[in-house]
């Protein structure tokens, strides 16, 4: 049974760790390990357009402040799973161990799985929750009215 006096904070901690990961991942990793013409080429090198690097860059960092604002949280980790199911992909044929050179493919899988949890959760405590009119209420984390 789930502990709903603690399950709102356990929501957070997830939130803020997947939102930490997405900011480091997109600008520590890919523009200060990597660069952004070394992340162009990684991505051009895989038969993919070199725009598409610069999607998944502002995708990961715009997603991640997001998930630790605590902005349209369900909507975020939906809108995230292609980017982390093409990782998942580009990452298949290196084997499981994400140490094995190229890196394998567990962690962003791991990921995908957290980001569907986090979906289902919600927000959690400490969030912003800011509400888009457009969008249905399950998506926002409210009940639907009666």
């Amino acid at each position: 049974m789930i502990d709903p006096r603690t399950a709102p904070y356990a929501a957070t901690l997830l939130r803020v760790s997947l939102g930490t990961m997405f900011l480091a991942h997109s600008l520590v990793l890919k523009l200060g390990v990597f660069g952004l013409a070394g992340t162009v080429g990684f991505f051009e090198s895989l038969g993919l357009p070199g725009v598409f690097a610069y999607v998944t860059i502002l995708a990961e960092a715009v997603g991640g402040l997001a998930l630790l604002l605590g902005v349209q949280t369900r909507l975020v980790a939906l809108a995230l799973l292609p980017v982390l199911l093409g990782a998942t992909v580009v990452h298949a044929g290196n084997g499981w161990v994400f140490n094995a050179p190229g890196g394998g493919w567990e962690y962003p899988a791991l990921l995908v799985v957290l980001n569907l949890v986090q979906a289902l959760l919600g927000d959690g405590a400490f969030a912003l929750r800011l509400r888009l009119p457009l969008l249905p209420d399950w998506l926002q984390g409210r009940a639907a009215a009666a």
